[in-house]
């Protein structure tokens, strides 16, 4: 009901500025019309969008071209007035054409545009944020309560992200204290959010808090926004990252304010970079949250929990019962890319089964070798197969080890920690990171 009145709303300021009724009356309205406030209705707009009305996307591609038709053939005596300056300003910062700001700093004959806050814009715009932000960094007090204060908040946060994390928060902040419940305040959360859950610094417990604060006040603002995937991603990676007793509560709390489809999918999402990981609890409790928030015909979600919560059982002493387990999945539950997941883990397993070959279970040493030459030529038959260090002298010796070898894999769960075998299970393990991360780029 409030986004059906909210695009009658949108529908009527458009017919009104516009001049919708009069095509001649549109013409004038259009050329006469200040900048300034045509710029306020691209904000109605982009706010709306971050708010859930995402069929304002379009309207907000055209409100873009017709400011920029407007500022270009604006008279030069138009920025005068601040507000047209800023609305130039804000126009770039907020997805418009950056060679228009330049075009309008270059036909500047009465000073109206800050030299600074140009330059500096042009830096971040083609991508060269990192030249600007001792400028900008000096200039921003000027502008800290000014229309475009907010936006060269976000952008200095963006440019030093980077070089000073913590500072870049601090950047982030003022720009949410400065506009709160806009695009301004959802971008500046998500990408706090971020900043938090990559930390690796000494503080990381406590940017982890403000990691899981930020995400709070997202979830209670921004949910509805078409950028909450982006934040789902980061919040994974914040939940996984300093997963323990004390944050399993905030975890909770904060999908407490989604609905069952969402708060399942952000749990199957930490139970598959959990199981990647090696994080066995962390990826079964999750696995089992998101069963459990499936309904009957969910055969999808609950087969993705049993592969996830199935991996983290490939390296340990429960393979057999993990690899049967998601041996058992239908393929037209899984996407390609845990398809792939799945093969790869079946890999791993089949390497720890096998039965090592009986040469692995010799050593070699300059002595045993020269024996080993010296009997061969000899055309004596070596060892019984019973020692370790010995060469098996007969088919019949090789043979014999067979069962016993197959035997010791499959009661391996019995047996005590390896450490050779804990490293292979390790390299086994990164492997599968590294198979996740080409597949990343792949629809799910």
């Amino acid at each position: 009901m409030l986004k059906a009145i909210r695009n009658l709303l949108l529908c009527a300021c458009a017919c009104a500025i516009w001049g919708v009724a009069s095509p001649v009356a549109h013409a004038t309205d259009q050329k006469d019309l200040p900048p300034y406030k045509m710029l306020r209705s691209l904000q109605y707009i982009q706010d709306s969008i971050v708010l859930g009305d995402h069929s304002a996307a379009e309207m907000q591609r055209f409100m873009l071209a017709a400011i920029d038709k407007r500022l270009r053939e604006a008279d030069p005596s138009a920025f005068d007035d601040p507000r047209n300056v800023d609305a130039a300003f804000i126009y770039a910062m907020s997805g418009g054409n950056p060679e228009t700001l330049s075009y309008l700093a270059n036909h500047d004959i009465e000073g109206n545009f800050d030299s600074r806050i140009v330059d500096a814009l042009n830096h971040y715009l083609v991508g060269k944020g990192g030249l600007m932000v001792e400028h900008l960094a000096k200039a921003i007090p000027e502008y800290r309560n000014s229309r475009i204060g907010p936006y060269l908040y976000l952008v200095l946060g963006n440019a030093t992200a980077q070089q000073d994390p913590a500072m870049s928060l601090k950047y982030y902040d003022w720009a949410r204290l400065m506009a709160p419940g806009t695009n301004i305040e959802e971008a500046a959360l998500r990408r706090s959010i971020a900043l938090t859950a990559q930390d690796k610094s000494e503080e990381k417990g406590v940017l982890a808090e403000k990691g899981f604060r930020y995400s709070l006040s997202y979830a209670r603002r921004f949910l509805t926004s078409p950028y909450a995937s982006q934040f789902a991603d980061v919040f994974v990676e914040l939940a996984v990252a300093n997963y323990g007793e004390q944050t399993e509560v905030r975890i909770q709390e904060i999908l407490g304010f989604m609905d069952r489809p969402r708060q399942r999918e952000v749990y199957l999402r930490i139970a598959r970079r959990a199981a990647i990981g090696g994080m066995q609890q962390l990826a079964t409790l999750a696995s089992e949250r998101a069963r459990g928030l499936s309904d009957t015909l969910d055969a999808g979600p609950k087969a993705l929990a049993s592969l996830y919560s199935g991996l983290v059982g490939v390296p340990s002493s429960g393979i057999l019962d993990a690899v049967k387990d998601i041996s058992s999945i239908p393929d037209s539950e899984l996407s390609p890319r845990d398809r792939a997941l799945r093969r790869a883990a079946a890999a791993v397993a089949e390497e720890v089964l096998r039965a090592p070959e009986p040469d692995s279970l010799t050593q070699a040493s300059d002595s045993n070798v020269t024996s080993h030459n010296m009997r061969e030529e000899s055309g004596e038959e070596t060892g019984s197969g019973e020692s370790p260090f010995a060469v098996p002298g007969s088919k019949t010796a090789e043979n014999a080890m067979q069962p016993a070898l197959e035997q010791q894999a499959l009661s391996s769960k019995n047996s005590p920690p390896d450490p050779v075998l804990d490293a292979f299970l390790s390299t086994g393990r990164s492997k599968l990171d590294e198979i996740d991360s080409l597949l990343k780029g792949e629809a799910e």
